[in-house]
């Protein structure tokens, strides 16, 4: 019994020194806390006026918190734990989710994570969590484009959420965006082509006589990259783009109680 007593107080002991290590939730409420300073101001604007409308209009809460540090915490119990804590989504549906970033320094990786709350993980299962964040989000924060990994990631949810489409159907779209590697069509270009029909024959590039077939073979490797560009889902798209600093920005009436059970997915940079 003793040690029954002491394992409990050191859990509750331990559970009390991580939440004094967790951000404060925001008030006034907002859905987007930018506490390591990634977006401009404009930028979170955007954002927030951005979920706040869907919230409005669907209930579901999607909130992106920046921290500076994840205080030797692994981020996908960060994430959760922070969500708890500050209980996005609603207590009866737990339809909220949260992107935690950490931005990238000169002595540590860059780190987000996508934690879902228990009723929506069936429509962002971890899997699809993964893929957007490898497909949306780490390949523009690699470019130094936080805002935009963000916003495409959001709009990815959002589409989810409301049933734009399934997680089937944009796993078909991640996996066709990945079939084209733009270095492959430049060695198919400028190395093969020239290879196999000779140097002397310059006019293979042209559209006339016999020289058209690499033409159409390149006319058609770039038909395909346009179909296929990687991060752009056209057919796809809600609410990406530009932005004037317009919105709501502040407007958020607060959460709820949502919970997580440990659904989500993450990764570094």
């Amino acid at each position: 019994m003793k040690k029954i007593l002491t394992g409990t107080l050191l859990l509750i002991t331990g559970l009390f020194v991580f939440a004094s290590d967790l951000p404060e939730r925001p008030n006034p409420p907002t859905l987007v806390t930018d506490y390591a300073n990634m977006f401009s101001q404009a930028e979170e604007k955007h954002l927030e006026s951005k979920l706040v409308n869907f919230f409005a209009n669907t209930s579901t809460q999607i909130a992106v918190v920046t921290v500076e540090d994840l205080q030797g915490y692994d981020k996908a119990d960060y994430a959760f734990r922070l969500g708890e804590a500050w209980g996005i989504g609603d207590s009866k549906f737990n339809n909220g989710i949260l992107i935690l970033l950490k931005p990238k320094t000169a002595n540590s990786n860059g780190e987000v994570f996508i934690a879902v709350g228990y009723g929506l993980e069936a429509v962002v299962p971890d899997i699809t969590a993964k893929q957007i964040v490898e497909h949306e989000m780490i390949p523009r924060f690699k470019n130094n484009d936080m805002f935009g990994g963000v916003d495409r990631a959001t709009s990815v949810l959002i589409d989810l959420t409301k049933g734009e489409y399934n997680h089937k159907q944009y796993a078909e779209k991640a996996e066709e965006s990945r079939g084209f590697n733009p270095f492959i069509f430049f060695i198919l270009l400028f190395v093969v082509f020239p290879l196999l029909f000779g140097r002397r024959r310059r006019g293979y590039y042209s559209t006339g006589g016999r020289s058209s077939l690499p033409f159409w073979l390149a006319l058609g490797l770039m038909g395909g990259a346009g179909r296929r560009h990687t991060g752009s889902f056209n057919d796809f798209s809600s609410g990406s783009g530009s932005f004037g600093g317009g919105g709501s920005f502040g407007s958020f009436g607060g959460f709820g109680g949502g919970g997580f059970g440990g659904g989500g997915a993450g990764g570094s940079w």
